[in-house]
């Protein structure tokens, strides 16, 4: 990556990573070449973002006349407290699990490629969900072309395999180099669970590339019923040399199936937000979500954009204060905290 790069540009570079549709990253980009400073050192980075400029606008602006889309342009605008992404070869069981998790009407069949495009739905947990994308198998010799513009918007992804089937090995390796052609790294640096810190942290590696994807990765190891034995996930990390976490399941017996939503939660650092009126109780059935890390000015962001701009201070109750202490819009949030905003 060049140096120089300007604080405008470096901006509009968190901002297009942190965009959750195509306009948003659109407008991010024509920043990004606004404001990235002009010199040779730049000039593969000013052709990226150009080219990614002219396919986002062909994109948003639909099929010329007489042709036909390769496929869905738009990625699922993401609900819930995150967006997972399911990938996995063909017949992995996977539509099937999507199914299970979220009561949606995946197709399911037992014949590859029965998913042809993103089908959402949300997996309760607690008092909050996740939003599961199903899509289309990746195999050696078929990925969709809209595969990677899908998951722009994913926080994390399950990387589900038939751990039944002889080839599961030769899959997982197949979709994480063909992924990874693609910019998009399967990821085993969960910020909620043990990482390995003898690798790049995530975010030095987006500075080496800020077109690049990282997702943290669940191994599902699916269909647990065909195959029983334990050991058998072990083997299959140490030939394909993944180090992700794993969950063993089965839609037919229902093992592991609800333990699902609690690993998403701790993977993901999910903090909930409950907030409150001044003289009124707390709503405690619909929480923010936000991250580890998050403050009270994040929240107030997420509840509107003019408290966000207007904000005066907040009163918090949880941990780390006393019971409607005053903060400011920088105090860092815990899980269960309740937020009472005041404007200007």
């Amino acid at each position: 990556m060049p140096a120089n790069l300007s604080p405008a540009y470096k901006k509009a570079e968190k901002e297009f990573r942190d965009a959750r549709d195509e306009q948003e990253r659109l407008a991010c980009l024509k920043e990004m070449l606004r404001t990235i400073p002009k010199h040779k050192g730049t000039e593969h980075l000013q052709a990226d973002i150009k080219s990614r400029i002219k396919q986002l606008t062909e994109d948003l602006a639909g099929p010329k006349k007489g042709a036909s889309r390769s496929g869905p342009v738009h990625s699922v605008r993401p609900e819930g407290a995150a967006q997972i992404a399911l990938l996995g070869p063909p017949n992995s069981g996977k539509s099937s699990l999507h199914a299970e998790l979220t009561g949606s009407r995946a197709t399911v069949g037992p014949y590859p490629l029965t998913t042809h495009e993103p089908m959402p739905g949300m997996l309760p947990f607690e008092d909050v969900s996740f939003q599961l994308v199903d899509l289309p198998p990746i195999s050696e010799d078929h990925m969709e072309s809209w595969l990677v513009n899908a998951l722009q918007s994913a926080d994390a992804a399950l990387l589900v395999v038939d751990i039944s089937d002889p080839n599961c090995t030769d899959h997982v390796v197949t979709i994480r180099d063909r992924l990874d052609e693609k910019k998009i790294t399967l990821s085993d640096n969960w910020p909620g669970l043990k990482r390995d810190t003898s690798k790049l942290r995530d975010d030095d590696q987006q500075a080496l590339d800020p077109f690049r994807i990282y997702l943290p990765t669940l191994l599902v190891a699916n269909k647990t019923d065909l195959n029983p034995n334990p050991e058998d996930v072990t083997v299959l990390k140490e030939l394909t040399g993944v180090n992700f976490p794993t969950l063993a399941t089965s839609v037919k017996t229902g093992d592991n199936l609800q333990s699902l939503g609690s690993v998403l939660f701790k993977g993901l650092q999910i903090v909930r937000v409950y907030t409150k009126a001044p003289g009124k109780p707390p709503v405690m059935n619909r929480p923010f979500t936000v991250r580890s890390g998050a403050t009270v000015l994040d929240v107030a962001r997420l509840v509107h954009k003019d408290i966000a701009g207007a904000f005066k201070y907040a009163r918090a109750w949880g941990s780390g204060v006393f019971d409607g202490q005053q903060v400011g819009p920088e105090h860092l949030l815990a899980d269960a905290d309740i937020v009472e905003l005041h404007m200007r």
